[in-house]
């Protein structure tokens, strides 16, 4: 359960990254409150999956998903780059993650 806990927290620091993005966009009540809501959740969330999981392991998957989640969101919601190099990179941090899940 509280790697299911530590990927919806991962999810909210997405929502929280894309906050970001809207108040850079168009500074407004809601962008701050998708931006400010993502990071608290984001941060409770991780809070609890750290009690059944050790600190320097859920937050390299934690920040693994927000980085993979928050580019992917960039390049298919917003026209970033979708080179090669980049997902590359991107599958790396996923194989990262998936093998600290496999060893914990």
């Amino acid at each position: 359960m509280n790697w299911v806990i530590l990927i919806v927290a991962g999810v909210f620091e997405m929502v929280g990254v894309i906050g970001i993005t809207k108040v850079n966009q168009s500074p407004s009540v809601k962008s701050y409150l998708i931006m400010f809501g993502g990071f608290v959740l984001s941060f409770s969330f991780l809070s609890l999956a750290m009690k059944g999981i050790s600190m320097g392991t859920a937050y390299a998957v934690w920040s693994g998903i927000g980085t993979v989640g928050s580019t992917l969101v960039g390049m298919y919601r917003y026209g970033e780059p979708k080179d090669a190099r980049r997902l590359f990179f991107i599958a790396m941090i996923i194989g990262s993650v998936v093998g600290l899940k496999l060893i914990s």
